[in-house]
């Protein structure tokens, strides 16, 4: 975790998106009084109160529950099925809700990607190979409040490549974490990945993005895994959104399936993908979905 000062600097751009320098803006101004409104009315990000980050970190520590137990049942002959059958009662066991299920059309409680799916795999028929990668991707409503999470998993004996690009891609989610930071910006993040993954010969994936989370399942911010330092939306205390950088091990160029979901990579390439949500703090960052990288 870094420490950064939680006040926006004197001479920083305000963060309501004026250009202004802060001392020249919100600063001296009656919207100072609100910084969740500024938030609110310039980027249509809700600053999260207390009551409603401690909701979502109920959710989180039962995402964390039924993804840890997941891991347990990873193993070659799984048919992906079982992975959503699974998801979907511990979920409502526990009195949540799982948020993909017929979200937008979407027909399982949990996102299963194989491989070279980039993400937004359909559970089914799919039978879990040895030396497969398997990303799974949980997000239940507990008392109203959403947590998002996913994890990629080896089956059986990775091969190198597989070893590869999971690493890669877990660390890409780490060093995003650790730019957040009151003060700093969503681009300083997305650099943060980009500059990593790029580094290690992989490529980020554009088209899909981190977003705000936690009163809906996708709120704003989006959160790009690539961009420019000191660049976007400036962040502060009570932000709280996914970071989920999918690493391809070749090129980053993608297509949907024609289930107009399962999205994979043109060169057939592996994928792999972590995400937590996390929350700014008031000297860094927490995540509200947990696990070592």
């Amino acid at each position: 975790m870094k420490n950064r000062s939680v006040k926006i600097g004197r001479n920083d751009p305000c963060p309501c998106g004026s250009r202004k320098k802060y001392k020249n803006c919100c600063r001296n101004s009656k919207k100072e009084l609100s910084l969740k409104e500024t938030y609110k009315k310039q980027y249509d990000i809700v600053l999260k109160s207390p009551k409603q980050i401690e909701g979502i970190r109920r959710a989180g520590s039962l995402l964390m529950q039924i993804l840890d137990d997941v891991e347990q049942m990873i193993r070659p002959g799984l048919v992906t099925e079982e992975i959503n059958t699974f998801v979907h009662e511990q979920t409502i066991r526990a009195g949540a809700i799982p948020a993909p299920l017929n979200y937008r059309g979407f027909p399982k409680s949990v996102c299963v990607s194989i491989n070279d799916v980039i993400c937004h795999g359909i559970p089914g028929n799919r039978v879990l190979q040895d030396g497969d990668i398997v990303n799974v991707d949980i997000t239940p409503i507990l008392d109203g409040y959403y947590a998002d999470a996913s994890k990629t998993f080896f089956v059986g004996t990775p091969g190198p490549n597989a070893k590869k690009i999971v690493s890669i891609a877990g660390n890409s989610l780490k060093l995003g974490m650790e730019a957040v930071a009151p003060g700093a910006t969503l681009g300083d993040v997305g650099y943060a990945i980009q500059s990593y993954a790029e580094g290690q010969g992989c490529s980020v994936v554009r088209e899909f993005v981190g977003h705000g989370v936690g009163i809906d399942f996708h709120e704003q911010p989006q959160v790009l895994h690539f961009g420019s330092p000191g660049k976007g939306v400036i962040l502060v205390p009570g932000m709280v959104f996914t970071i989920e950088p999918m690493i391809n091990l070749g090129k980053k160029e993608l297509h949907v399936l024609a289930d107009k979901w399962t999205a994979v990579t043109n060169d057939g390439s592996l994928s792999a993908q972590f995400e937590q949500t996390v929350l700014v703090t008031e000297n860094g960052y927490e995540s509200l979905t947990p696990y070592d990288l």
